[in-house]
């Protein structure tokens, strides 16, 4: 049996997303008593419900969005186009769809709320769009988007329903993107920054929980190395599309430094401008993937724990320790930016938790040798073969990344995989307080409706109850 003991610095958080099918809770130190497996069959054994009497009181259910996602009204009330918005009507991606209506919330927030209100949700987590608030990233403020904000968050209060907010959700103002190529200039810092302050002032009397930006592991790799994210900048042969600009060797290393920057400059304001006062807490969320070796070899054992620094440790290594983990400065290389002595003081620390979305296990394999004739990019550097535990053995990381197993056959239940992700924590990053915002699978959310014991059987497995 699985433990989870839940020791944190501040209140136990629980969102289970329907809309993603997802849910988590606050997690602290996690033991293990030996008896786990990493076998699916063995909790889906019981027909028996959990009720909300079974969770501490002061757990706290939610629901989870973000603002392309869900607002529409791209073009009303002064907001102005981000990256997404650029990125969603390219003609090249003509099969994804745009976010211009969406599900409406900017119309129908009052409705929303209601609904959150009927399902007993007690927070909501969602982002703000910057291009609503500062419609050209910097300068002039529009007053119906904050207006917008309030009115939401307002709603929310009045249902007794927690705002938990996301400043940045892979959608930055295309202004900025057009100016100096967002994330990949340092201007981007000083922007971010001021976007920020407007937020802390303007909604932290009411906004307790703050995350600076969702899966920026995600956005550094996906946006700038593989070309599937905005803003869709790749190079020849990673690029998943053809991609008319960028530079999957070094972009998204200076991407993902910008953006770790950025966050610690916005916790440094928070901090020492609005935190005594507002009595709030901020945090980054990271895409928490566990890397489980295909076999015990010393070579897959060696992969998968380069393939973790690389993809979590990235981000984790410079706002525990101060630096990047030492295997990427060992095969990146010059490739890698530097931090200065200031940045290291300014980002040790810059948390007062650390928001992890899980949903399973990749399996990993070593590759014994791989062909140069495409140079270094982000994932050749990796060096590793993956699947996922119900699937098909792929390539390389960039398919493992991408798979449309993903999305046709659904993520296996693990509920190891995140107690590993937690013990990993603890031992490497000095036991943080974890929030895991997301996790689940598509396939369970389906199975919700007929099989419901299936899903209180894991969450019930997750969370160590017998």
């Amino acid at each position: 049996m699985v433990r989870v003991f839940i020791k944190s610095k501040c209140c136990p958080v629980f969102f289970f997303f329907f809309f993603f099918c997802v849910h988590s809770v606050y997690a602290g130190d996690v033991v293990d008593d030996g008896s786990s497996t990493t076998t699916t069959s063995s909790i889906i054994t019981s027909e028996e419900s959990l009720s909300r009497l079974d969770f501490p009181p002061d757990f706290v259910f939610g629901a989870g969005t973000s603002a392309y996602q869900v607002e529409g009204a791209a073009a009303e009330d002064g907001r102005k186009p981000s990256i997404w918005d650029t990125f969603a009507h390219d003609e090249k991606r003509s099969d994804m769809g745009t976010g211009d209506i969406a599900a409406d919330q900017y119309h129908q927030y009052k409705d929303d709320v209601k609904l959150m209100h009927k399902m007993g949700l007690d927070a909501y987590r969602f982002s703000f769009s910057w291009s609503r608030i500062i419609p050209d990233g910097r300068g002039a403020v529009n007053p119906k988007g904050l207006n917008y904000y309030n009115n939401l968050i307002n709603e929310l209060v009045s249902y007794g329903i927690e705002a938990h907010v996301t400043l940045s959700h892979f959608d930055i103002p295309q202004a900025l993107e057009d100016e100096y190529e967002g994330f990949l200039s340092p201007n981007f810092i000083e922007d971010f920054t001021a976007y920020a302050n407007i937020c802390f002032k303007e909604y932290g009397d009411r906004v307790k929980t703050w995350m600076t930006f969702n899966e920026p592991n995600v956005q550094a790799i996906v946006g700038y190395g593989l070309g599937d994210l905005p803003p869709g900048r790749c190079s020849y042969p990673m690029g998943v599309t053809n991609c008319s600009r960028g530079d999957s060797t070094t972009e998204p290393f200076v991407a993902g430094h910008n953006i770790l920057l950025s966050h610690a400059s916005a916790v440094h304001l928070y901090r020492t401008k609005y935190q005594e006062k507002q009595k709030g807490q901020i945090g980054i969320t990271l895409l928490g993937v566990w890397f489980e070796p295909m076999t015990n070899s010393p070579q897959n054992v060696a992969a998968s724990k380069i393939i973790f620094d690389y993809f979590v440790g990235w981000f984790l290594d410079p706002l525990v320790h101060g630096n990047y983990p030492a295997i990427m400065g060992k095969i990146v290389g010059s490739r890698l930016p530097n931090f200065t002595e200031n940045d290291v003081n300014n980002l040790k620390g810059s948390f007062d938790f650390i928001g992890l979305n899980h949903y399973g296990p990749f399996y990993i394999n070593d590759l014994p040798q791989r062909s140069d004739e495409y140079g270094s990019d982000y994932i050749r550097d990796v060096f590793v073969t993956g699947s996922f535990a119900n699937g098909i053995l792929v390539k390389d990381f960039t398919r493992l990344i991408l798979s449309d197993q993903m999305a046709v056959k659904g993520l296996p239940v693990t509920p190891w995989s995140i107690q590993r992700l937690l013990e990993h924590m603890k031992l490497k990053y000095k036991n943080p307080v974890s929030v895991i915002h997301e996790n689940g699978t598509i396939r369970l959310f389906f199975f919700f409706f007929f099989n419901f014991h299936i899903f209180m059987t894991y969450l019930r497995t997750t969370m160590g109850r017998n």
